[in-house]
């Protein structure tokens, strides 16, 4: 039987890997020969949620079903103090998590602007492996 902190470890490593699996499909879709840039804002936004909420796994965090990048942050902000700052802009991609889609008011994406949000999404998950590297190495940081 594995220990609770090797069960949450994995489940960490689990939800990285994940975020890491959008973050290559907007990848392949932005570089596609026929680009679908909506997609590309969908993709972003789950890589960055997913790496949040590995955050929060690690650090026993409920955080429940939300897809709201300023929520998880000012949750997040409690276990890594500064994460808001760290991340400012992150909640540009909140929208995408459902709203953009479906057919509505917004305009389509564009090339760059989904390119900005992959950047927005890689750069959130990169913080939050930073914060989690000593941890997924297998230290115990003060369980």
């Amino acid at each position: 039987m594995k220990a609770p902190d090797q069960v949450r470890r994995e489940f960490v490593k689990a939800w990285l890997a994940k975020a890491d699996e959008d973050m290559l499909a907007a990848g392949a879709l932005l570089d596609a020969a026929m680009p679908s840039y909506d997609p590309v804002g969908f993709h972003a936004q789950q890589a960055a949620e997913k790496a949040l909420k590995a955050l929060l796994v690690r650090h026993q965090v409920r955080f429940g079903k939300t897809h709201d990048m300023r929520g998880l942050l000012g949750v997040a902000e409690r276990v890594a103090p500064g994460i808001g700052q760290q991340l400012a802009g992150v909640e540009v991609l909140t929208p995408y998590a459902v709203d953009a889609r479906y057919p509505g008011e917004d305009p389509p994406l564009g090339r760059k602007d989904a390119s900005a949000r992959l950047d927005v999404a890689r750069r959130a998950a990169a913080h939050v492996r930073t914060l989690l590297q000593a941890y997924l190495e297998g230290e115990r940081l003060g369980d």
